[in-house]
């Protein structure tokens, strides 16, 4: 079947069925008085429910459209990279051939851009545009995430620092945590939803969830909305709900917590060593709220909690933080995004295939940016040819991916 090819249906059936015997009738009118032969000897396909007999669930579209990928197809949907990432070029403006060709020979299932990749607005639109046809074009035709970190304030706001929109711009989120009046973060996610789908992206990493229980952390600082767990839980709850109204889909990181670590991920591992019950009653509180927001994606940080899971991995890799606790304790049942995997906690201790085949074996679902996505890509092939990974539990990851993208209208 082809990627633009519909797949039949009971209703097609039922109708052709219907329509058949219709015709029958109008040109013969024919009829059969007891029922006992086929009308016009016409027999009925074994569709039409028979007395006492249930009719057969029809599949969902996610469903029929995962049942018409190929393994290659499934794997690729679940890896976002950048367009540097995708094409191997060292600084991405543009979506032309190269970008086509390499989402021919992976066709991922998201793209992130960054700063570098935003030289002026009409530029972005283009290669967003382009991007998205491209995409549409490869594979099994399955539009991608396009997707920014547009948090809002002096730090990381892609879109509003570039000087290239007239856009708003806010203040860091620990000023709009201090109003502790929820409507200003209603009014960043509506406000940063709103742009961000007019330029072309469908999927913002924000907002933080983050709760600074560390006043020294190098990493979040003012990106989070404070130290109170139940104001920050009350403030992402509302940026959430406000920016998928938008269509764009929110993601809120990064669990289990980043608000507690000393170190800074980008460059090496990181520990917080508070306990579960602070954990529990402290960092989860946000994330607690953003799911009972309807929030379609959570990112796993690169974190090690000694004290909770005690497995000694980063929760992106860890069964325990994404399996038990996640989909778990926390009853998360969207799609599971890591942070970046180029990140040095990850290259400093994995290769970019063992990294890659153990968050999915964690339970995780979209990979984003791998160090190497040729070798994250063939190892998660490798992986299910030799039955590290079942397809089943790879089907499990791209329900998710596709069933996001259908609820954000990607699907039409």
């Amino acid at each position: 079947m082809s990627a633009t090819s519909k797949p039949i249906t009971r209703r097609g059936v039922l109708a052709a069925g219907t329509a058949a015997v219709a015709l029958g009738l109008s040109a013969c009118g024919a009829s059969s008085s007891d029922g006992s032969e086929p009308l016009l000897g016409i027999e009925l396909p074994e569709i039409f429910d028979k007395p006492g007999q249930q009719a057969e669930e029809e599949p969902s579209r996610v469903e029929s459209l995962l049942a018409t990928m190929t393994l290659e197809q499934k794997v690729a949907q679940l890896f976002c990279v950048t367009p540097e990432g995708l094409t191997g070029i060292d600084q991405a403006v543009a979506a032309g051939d190269t970008t086509a060709a390499a989402l021919a020979n992976i066709p991922v299932g998201g793209l992130a851009y960054f700063g570098q990749n935003i030289i002026g607005e009409q530029q972005l639109r283009d290669m967003l545009s382009a991007t998205y046809e491209h995409a549409c074009a490869a594979g099994a035709g399955i539009p991608p995430f396009l997707s920014v970190d547009e948090e809002g304030g002096p730090l990381v706001a892609r879109v509003a620092n570039s000087g290239y929109f007239d856009v708003p711009s806010f203040p860091s989120m620990i000023e709009i945590g201090a109003t502790q009046d929820t409507s200003k973060a209603a009014e960043v996610g509506e406000t940063i939803g709103t742009y961000l789908a007019d330029i072309g992206f469908n999927l913002d990493f924000a907002p933080d969830a983050d709760v600074l229980t560390n006043p020294d952390n190098p990493v979040i600082g003012e990106r989070s909305f404070g130290s109170d767990p139940d104001l920050v839980a009350q403030m992402v709850a509302a940026e959430v709900e406000a920016m998928h109204e938008t269509g764009v889909a929110p993601c809120v990181k990064h669990f289990p917590g980043h608000g507690d670590t000393a170190g800074d991920s980008h460059t090496g591992a990181v520990y917080t060593e508070r306990t579960r019950e602070e954990i529990e009653s402290c960092e989860f509180e946000p994330f607690r709220a953003a799911i009972d927001a309807g929030v379609p994606l959570v990112m796993v940080g690169h974190i090690e909690t000694p004290n909770f899971a005690a497995d000694g991995l980063p929760a992106s890799l860890s069964p325990t933080m994404i399996g038990d606790v996640l989909r778990g304790d926390l009853g998360f049942e969207g799609t599971i995004i890591s942070d970046s995997f180029a990140m040095g906690a990850i290259t400093q201790n994995y290769t970019a295939d063992e990294a890659a085949v153990q968050f999915f074996a964690a339970g995780g679902d979209m990979l984003l940016m791998p160090e190497d996505l040729q070798l994250a890509y063939d190892g998660v092939l490798e992986a299910v040819s030799a039955g590290t990974l079942s397809e089943e539990r790879i089907d499990e990851s791209v329900m998710r991916i596709l069933t996001a993208k259908e609820n954000l209208g990607l699907l039409d």
